[in-house]
């Protein structure tokens, strides 16, 4: 049984986006290009955990902005999905914003362990990936009313990353007990 179009354009972004962050991290772990390598103190952890969950917070606050400027601009929509009925435009802000609070939330509890579970010579990988989730918000933004395979960048960039670390971590931790060292 063959990919329908959508599934095949769906499937591209996807890989696409795949690629790009096993790239971006694997560039991270092995470079180390904010030399954060040296943030052994528990408040320089903080700090780069703080740092890198501005961007992913900014589209979250953006995301509420947009839906609610919208409803106070819209006789229909201004009391709210559960009080009316939404709008089409409501409903799709409404979706960007359910979408990028269940990626926010994901990516904050990845962040959080990465940062005090993995050696500090990776710390990097944070704000690479955070820049990996801004970019994938504005391509699932720009690509969400064109349809699946116009969205699936943007939605796997924002995904993908924070999947890859805890896929990392769990490997990590695992070889930690067996006595394995993968640093």
């Amino acid at each position: 049984m063959g990919l329908s179009v959508k599934q095949l354009g769906v499937f591209k972004g996807m890989v696409a986006a795949m690629g790009l962050a096993v790239v971006v991290i694997a560039m991270g772990m092995m470079f180390d290009p904010f030399s954060l390598a040296q943030s052994e103190d528990l408040g320089s952890k903080f700090t780069v955990l703080g740092q890198s969950l501005i961007l992913p917070v900014v589209f979250l606050i953006g995301c509420i902005a947009r839906l609610a400027r919208f409803r106070f601009f819209s006789p229909e929509d201004i009391d709210g999905s559960a009080l009316s009925n939404a709008s089409h435009e409501a409903s799709v802000l409404q979706s960007l914003l359910q979408n990028t609070l269940e990626q926010l939330l994901m990516t904050a509890m990845v962040y959080s362990i990465w940062v005090f579970t993995m050696p500090t010579a990776w710390l990097s990988v944070l704000p690479l990936c955070s820049l990996l989730f801004a970019i994938g918000r504005i391509a699932f933004f720009k690509g969400y009313a064109k349809g699946a395979p116009a969205r699936a960048f943007g939605f796997a960039l924002t995904f993908y990353p924070s999947v890859l670390l805890m896929i990392t971590i769990v490997i990590y931790q695992l070889a930690g007990l067996v006595g394995l060292s993968l640093s």
